[in-house]
């Protein structure tokens, strides 16, 4: 452990994290703040694998997701906890995320959380991880994997609704799936927002298509991402029967931002456990009560091939706890392995 002067902080070495196989002894505990997990450079394959091979165990029975659990305060507020345990990796995790009423001129994130890991054995805490760094990377794994069995095998088209972080991983994910894709169409409530993502678009020399009308994105999309925050008087407006016959749309919102009574042109609803959610949710939150999930990823990740036929399918979600699980063991990894991270006394 050295002491940096340029953040007052004690930080982790490599050669601090070589001891008791890798474990952090029973008295520290590692923290890895946001800009730690960013240094770790956790690449959208690895992202996705380590989501995949989750989902897996967890068909199997060799990992533990409980639904969340919510306590609402108020319109557009909740504290919510997810639970994950896994024998055959040795640890289990808490993620606490806390959501604030949307407001003007907000300074910080609306959403914020923390992930709390233990040994599985001993119960001893291991680390703490900054959770909207994990839950951006962890949500955009779990899009791209839902792809690999439901999204057209070779799109030339996506795009994306909503331009904030979760567009940029998103962003990342799909264009290291889909080496194909070559058009990115943008549509967002900020210009700037917008242009920002443009610009991380052609960086990537792909060529963005910022648009102002959901369903012309819409017909031109092969893959849609839906990423529209919840807010007082949201309508929804993006329309299922203008994508193409073979498409795949996936819902970070949970389909809040779809017309409920287009979502029957999907072939395939699909989440990402049924344990946790039955239905789509509309622009309130409630349940749509005429569109039930027919499938879910713990089921496709346990065998399932793709579809012979074009489809249309939607993946709407609201994140399950074992993809957290995942990502944040393959921080902690790599954090002792590259030395990032800072030791903490318990």
């Amino acid at each position: 452990m050295q002491y940096s002067p340029s953040t007052g902080r004690n930080v982790v070495t490599a050669s601090s994290l070589e001891f008791s196989k890798g474990l952090i002894m029973p008295s520290e505990l590692l923290y890895l703040s946001n800009a730690d997990i960013q240094r770790l450079h956790i690449t959208p394959r690895e992202a996705r694998q380590a989501v995949l091979e989750a989902f897996r165990d967890n068909a199997a029975g060799r990992n533990i997701g409980l639904p969340k659990s919510a306590i609402s305060i108020g319109p557009g507020s909740w504290f919510i906890a997810m639970n994950a345990a896994s024998e055959a990796n040795g640890v289990a995790a808490v993620k606490m995320v806390a959501v604030a009423p949307e407001q003007e001129n907000r300074t910080t994130s609306r959403v914020n959380g923390l992930v709390s890991v233990s040994d599985y054995k001993t119960g001893v805490p291991i680390a703490v991880l900054d959770g909207n760094s994990i839950t951006l990377i962890r949500t955009a794994a779990m899009s791209s994997v839902a792809a690999t069995y439901l999204a057209p095998e070779a799109p030339l088209t996506i795009g994306l609704v909503g331009c904030g972080l979760q567009a940029l991983s998103h962003l990342d994910a799909f264009v290291d799936l889909f080496p194909s894709i070559c058009k990115i169409f943008l549509l967002s409530r900020s210009v700037s927002s917008a242009e920002r993502l443009a610009a991380a678009v052609s960086e990537k020399r792909l060529e963005p298509i910022i648009s102002k009308d959901p369903n012309a994105l819409l017909s031109q999309s092969e893959i849609a991402i839906s990423m529209v925050p919840s807010s007082p008087g949201l309508k929804p407006f993006l329309d299922a029967r203008l994508m193409p016959s073979s498409s795949f749309a996936a819902a970070v919102d949970g389909a809040r931002s779809w017309l409920p009574e287009a979502l029957s042109a999907f072939d395939r609803l699909v989440t990402d456990s049924l344990e946790q959610s039955k239905s789509p949710v509309d622009a309130s939150g409630e349940y749509v009560k005429f569109a039930k999930f027919q499938d879910d990823l713990v089921h496709l990740a346990s065998g399932s091939s793709r579809p012979d036929t074009p489809t249309r399918a939607l993946f709407a979600f609201q994140g399950f706890v074992t993809a957290d699980l995942a990502l944040a063991e393959l921080a902690i990894q790599k954090a002792r392995v590259l030395g990032i991270g800072t030791i903490l006394p318990r």
